[in-house]
């Protein structure tokens, strides 16, 4: 193990012992040193000048005699004499007053020296983990250790240290890292790394920084297990049962000026999303980043939650609190680029081939993504260990149930289009390590290039994701529901939108009509696409709640972004909150959205077909602009369900299509009925009795009533 020697060996003449000599004639003579909380480790030397009998001890707030102290050296034949004493030896070194002794003749002339030194940290981990090796019996504290290959030196500086860079040295390790076991240090203490390059001294917040002040402030160290949760029997929804509510923080429920929303006021709103039907929240960004509004994309402190928003205590208390509310909780994480604002991790330790950004990011054309040149390093083992370790700190520390790792194609290709083939390699063993550890936690990739390979294993060599968005789903869907001519609405594309599958597998994708980049980056939500300005109008109304009935019946993992089921207009900002009183303003739509997750998610044993894998697009009449399908799990009463949409401005009263079982076809939902609005026409959607005559390549069929801008919804 690698030594550093902090200081010079203090070499000095004992101080006489007040008291007489033994029985041999030896005397003792007495120094003290004080040991700091950051030194692990001192080295206790006495060298031979003139003389062969002395011998050494040393005690701990006391000088030693004979009979008390803590260590000795007595070697025969000589008075070199030597002790080492740190956090493995027996005594342990501890912080406060060591007394040294030498005891000797007279005529014995010898030098004493105590040298301080740094060692490594005897402790795993990485950052600024909290130790307890037995306290108040051994020692307790902060185990800091950092890569940072290109310094000469690194120390610890913080509100313990008055913030001195020449105090706490850490001990290179010999591979990168730097370590050291600081005692007596508890949470809450602020620090940083001043890393000297010789040239420079850089003061750097910890990359893996569970805390910081704020994006330019300080890292803070945290006892990860100082919250007592209360949900421990927690389990996620199966995924073919998982309905997902995309959210932002700061501007799901908070008034428009001042500060952001937090993770606090969020969690107040939890019993409506529990009634609303949805049973995992998606939860866009929230780890540190510049400043107090942003959609979290820009994130710096990977490891750390936005200040802003609250603290770890208060995202733990709102994940505990969905869990109790039935509730799981994704994270939306980066790994395709970090900052580039406020970023700690650029030239982190003053090394780059310039004008790059050092150890974490490649340091050529790769680096480059659309929002800035700190594309991670994936081909370096302690990058790829700090991504993976990333992502699976959420998952343990915070009991997330999942993770949406953001833009994986901006991961897997370069700037030219070619492939990173490390990245891949990377996706692949986070997937591993969830499946391994945590298999029942999900894991989704926005790809958005509806690549198989994403959600194959990695055994067939895919990257291993559970699912992914699907822009087969959305793009179609909206194309239809928003071009003002019904004329010139696709149900072919509608059709492949609604059975488009991942490699045979119905829920490796995840549907929606909106979603964050959905409603803004130039566009808007749903229903002010279909009317610009007039977001309430009837058509509005009508078919963006078709889109989102066939986002809750198609095959898939059905999303809804915050606010879509009130009717919320314009685009996604995150200073613009959800405006709550469209929830009475538009109670009725906020009812069928509430309906149709019921029915989606089986409430009432009589859709399970919605859960199942199964669907066939028995009918397109791309003429009168209707389609119909069917979907089922296992078959049978309960279970086959079958949907109509009619995607004209046209009500039908006998429309005939087929059905694929006999017996009563009852409606379970209609869109069109007017308790949703009042504007709607109730236009009469009857159960049907199945007559066995063949129709759309099925054995029965039967003549269905139905509105303009409708979905019906049935079952046996």
């Amino acid at each position: 193990m690698t030594r550093l020697v902090l200081l010079i060996a203090a070499v000095c003449p004992l101080i006489p012992a007040q008291h007489q000599p033994d029985v041999r004639g030896l005397r003792w003579t007495y120094a003290q040193v004080i040991v700091p909380d950051h030194v692990p480790r001192y080295r206790f030397q006495v060298t031979q000048v003139a003389g062969t009998d002395a011998d050494l001890y040393v005690r701990k707030g006391a000088p030693p005699t004979l009979a008390l102290f803590d260590a000795r050296s007595r070697r025969k034949g000589t008075s070199n004499e030597l002790l080492i004493l740190d956090q493995a030896t027996a005594p342990r070194l501890s912080t406060g007053v060591w007394w040294i002794g030498v005891l000797k003749h007279p005529t014995t002339v010898v030098t004493t020296a105590w040298t301080p030194e740094a060692t490594p940290s005897l402790h795993a981990g990485m950052g600024a983990d909290l130790y307890d090796d037995g306290w108040p019996v051994g020692p307790r504290g902060v185990a800091f250790r950092v890569w940072a290959p290109n310094a000469q030196s690194v120390h610890v500086v913080g509100d313990f240290n008055g913030w001195n860079p020449n105090t706490a040295a850490l001990a290179p390790e010999g591979n990168g890292h730097w370590s050291l076991d600081h005692r007596n240090l508890l949470a809450g203490a602020h620090y940083k790394f001043a890393i000297d390059t010789g040239a420079q001294v850089h003061w750097k917040n910890d990359p893996r920084a569970r805390r910081v002040t704020n994006s330019s402030g300080v890292s803070v160290v945290l006892d990860p297990e100082a919250y007592q949760w209360s949900a421990g029997a927690y389990s996620a929804p199966p995924w073919n049962e998982m309905v997902i509510y995309e959210l932002h923080v700061g501007a799901f429920n908070d008034a428009p000026g001042g500060a952001p929303g937090t993770l606090q006021t969020a969690q107040q709103k939890l019993p409506y999303l529990a009634d609303l039907g949805v049973n995992a929240i998606e939860l866009m960004p929230i780890c540190e980043f510049a400043g107090d509004f942003s959609w979290g994309y820009n994130y710096s402190h990977p490891f750390a939650p936005e200040s802003a928003y609250g603290s770890p205590a208060d995202l733990k208390g709102f994940i505990d609190a969905a869990h109790q509310q039935g509730i799981a909780v994704l994270l939306d994480v980066l790994y395709n680029h970090w900052g580039p604002s406020d970023l700690d991790l650029w030239q982190f330790d003053g090394w780059s081939v310039p004008p790059w950004g050092g150890i974490y990011f490649y340091n050529d054309f790769r680096a480059q993504t659309p929002w800035g040149d700190t594309r991670p390093d994936y081909g370096r083992g302690e990058v790829r260990s700090y991504i993976r370790d990333n992502a699976l700190y959420w998952l343990h520390e915070y009991r997330f149930d999942g993770l949406r790792i953001d833009s994986t194609s901006y991961m897997r290709t370069d700037p030219n289009g070619n492939a990173i083939g490390e990245a891949w390699s990377l996706m692949q063993w986070i997937n591993d390590e969830i499946d391994s550890q945590q298999g029942w936690k999900i894991a989704i990739a926005e790809d958005m290039w509806s690549n198989h390979w994403i959600t194959r294993t990695t055994g067939a060599g895919g990257a291993g994701f559970d699912s992914q968005w699907d822009p087969e789903f959305v793009h179609p869907i909206r194309g239809a529901l928003e071009v003002p001519d019904d004329n010139s609405r696709d149900m072919w594309a509608v059709s492949n939108a609604i059975q488009y599958m991942y490699n045979g597998q119905a829920f490796q994708r995840v549907i929606y009509t909106e979603s964050h980049d959905e409603v803004a980056n130039g566009r808007t939500r749903v229903p002010e696409a279909i009317w610009p300005g007039n977001a309430a109008s009837w058509y509005s109304k009508k078919r963006s709640t078709l889109g989102a009935a066939l986002a809750l019946t198609s095959p898939g993992i059905p999303m809804l972004f915050m606010g879509q089921e009130f009717l919320e207009d314009g685009y996604f900002h995150d200073d613009d909150p959800l405006d709550w009183s469209k929830l009475q303003t538009f109670a009725g739509i906020h009812g069928m959205y509430r309906d149709l997750i019921r029915l989606r998610r089986n409430w009432f044993n009589e859709t399970a077909g919605l859960r199942g894998d199964n669907v066939n697009v028995f009918h397109v009449n791309d003429t009168d602009k209707v389609v119909a399908f069917h979907r089922w799990q296992y078959g049978g009463y309960g279970d086959d369900v079958v949907v109509l949409a009619n995607f004209r401005d046209q009500a039908w009263t006998n429309y005939t299509i087929g059905l694929p079982g006999p017996g009563t076809w009852r409606v379970r939902f209609n869109s069109d009925a007017a308790v949703y609005d009042p504007g709607f026409g109730s236009h009469p959607s009857m159960d049907v009795t199945a007559q066995p005559v063949p129709y759309d390549g099925l054995p029965y069929s039967a003549p269905l009533s139905f509105g303009p801008y409708t979905a019906v919804i049935l079952s046996r």
